[in-house]
């Protein structure tokens, strides 16, 4: 029997009325976990039961792929990066990359993530002098950029981070358009066609410029970053290094990939932690018995539990990407539905991990859950996706959230303006409808215990 589904004409008139990530939920408890909805010649598949998520994703993984769904984006952001590329090209980069993104791996990134950690601290001591109010999402996005273009280019200036930053949210904003459906030809000189052509430009020749600069330097000298390591890399097979424009690809994925969805992360633990009190206040007691003010080292981090704890209920309940699609390319049977090739197959972490028969209480915020082991949680959380194609930076992204965290949270408690109410809205990625003004709170000095003394 086929799953039921609105028609056309009411999806399209919901989406209108309540935004895409509101009315599928309606529809989520109107139908139930797996409905169907056909847009003319485009059939959409909604899987949000974890049972057909791991069908899709792990055990008949190999009838979907990457195809149409994520054409804007191969065309228009990241080309043959591996976010988006599909077959050989994909298993290839995908085996070339994973060293670098291990849970070791990843560790060569931590100082870095520390210095830039500590001197938005420092920026914010300021702030909070001032009794400033901030767009948090801004901060965030602006450390989370630096992070990771370091990580990738070593030691950009400021003003470089600053514009290769910005021409990549054009791009990203571009293609988030594109594959919602609103675009004109890129030949017609438009002002967004203009200034995404223009965006796309100076990322291209800027990471070129990079390439070149780096050849230039003996192989000895250069620096240990992702640039050098994407580089350095040879095909197992063919001992074939990338090419240039895969290098550049890479290098795209990467940063688009690295910032955006970790920036979001940050930005929603902070409205967390201004909504629930009873969770601030634990962190806080964590943050001081194991830090009592000091920059944590990497070391520290096992026993910060509860931090990461936190970050965990933020990605279970506000996942930067709500939504992430496959396309079917073999005929299959989801949840009593028949699945055509050419089906979009829409996944959602948003509704899953909402689902009660696998979370309890779902809508809670509830970071202690993380302590218990639960067996249904393996196949119900996937906000870095699942399967062979889990995203292969969570392990950077995870290291970032729990180190910005610590840093911050320890001597400031950002405090939500008056009267303000989320709206949580989708853009292609999960956001807040008119930013999330905040004010920086400085926390008052812990009180430490040295050689038997007392100091603040």
């Amino acid at each position: 029997m086929q799953a039921p589904g609105p028609g056309a004409l009411r999806f399209v008139r919901g989406v209108r009325a309540r935004g895409f990530l509101d009315f599928v939920g309606d529809l989520w408890r109107e139908y139930g976990d797996v409905f169907q909805v056909r847009l003319g010649s485009r059939k959409l598949l909604f899987a949000i039961h974890p049972d057909a998520v791991e069908q899709v994703t792990v055990t008949h993984r190999n009838k979907y792929d990457k195809v149409g769904s994520y054409a804007p984006m191969r065309r228009y952001l990241t080309g043959d990066g591996l976010v988006g590329s599909t077959g050989d090209l994909w298993r290839r980069q995908r085996k070339l990359m994973a060293p670098f993104f291990t849970p070791k791996g990843v560790l060569t990134y931590a100082e870095l993530m520390i210095q830039d950690s500590v001197r938005l601290q420092e920026r914010w001591q300021r702030l909070a002098e001032d009794g400033a109010e901030v767009e948090i999402a801004e901060e965030m996005t602006a450390v989370t950029a630096s992070i990771i273009l370091k990580s990738m280019f070593s030691s950009p200036s400021l003003e470089s981070i600053g514009r290769i930053k910005d021409a990549v949210e054009t791009m990203i904003s571009f293609v988030n358009l594109r594959t919602n459906g609103v675009f004109l030809p890129l030949w017609l000189p438009t002002p967004m066609n203009r200034k995404y052509i223009a965006a796309r430009k100076l990322v291209h020749e800027t990471i070129r410029e990079l390439i070149v600069r780096r050849r230039e330097l003996a192989e000895a000298e250069w620096p240990d970053d992702l640039l050098t390591r994407l580089m350095r890399a040879r095909d197992e097979e063919t001992g074939q290094p990338m090419s240039e424009t895969l290098v550049r690809d890479e290098s795209i994925t990467t940063f688009f990939a690295g910032h955006e969805t970790t920036a979001r992360t940050m930005t929603f633990t902070w409205y967390a932690l201004a909504t629930n009190p009873r969770v601030t206040e634990r962190l806080n007691e964590e943050l001081d018995r194991v830090l009592g003010g000091r920059v944590p080292r990497v070391e520290d981090l096992r026993q910060l539990p509860y931090a990461m704890h936190t970050v965990m209920e933020v990605l279970r309940l506000h996942p930067a990407v709500p939504f992430y699609a496959r396309d079917a390319v073999e005929p299959d049977v989801v949840g009593g539905f028949d699945v055509t090739p050419g089906t979009h197959v829409l996944l959602s972490p948003y509704y899953s991990h909402r689902h009660p028969e696998f979370w309890d209480e779902p809508a809670t915020f509830a970071p202690e859950r993380w302590a218990q082991k639960d067996e249904r949680r393996g196949r119900s959380f996937h906000t870095f996706g699942a399967g062979p194609r889990v995203c292969i930076g969570n392990n950077f992204s995870l290291l970032e959230s729990h180190l910005l965290l610590t840093i911050l949270a320890q001597r400031f408690t950002p405090k939500l303006r008056q009267g303000y109410q989320p709206k949580w809205e989708m853009k292609g990625v999960l956001g807040l409808a008119g930013g999330l003004p905040m004010q920086i709170v400085a926390r008052q000095a812990p009180v430490r215990r040295v050689q038997g003394e007392l100091r603040k």
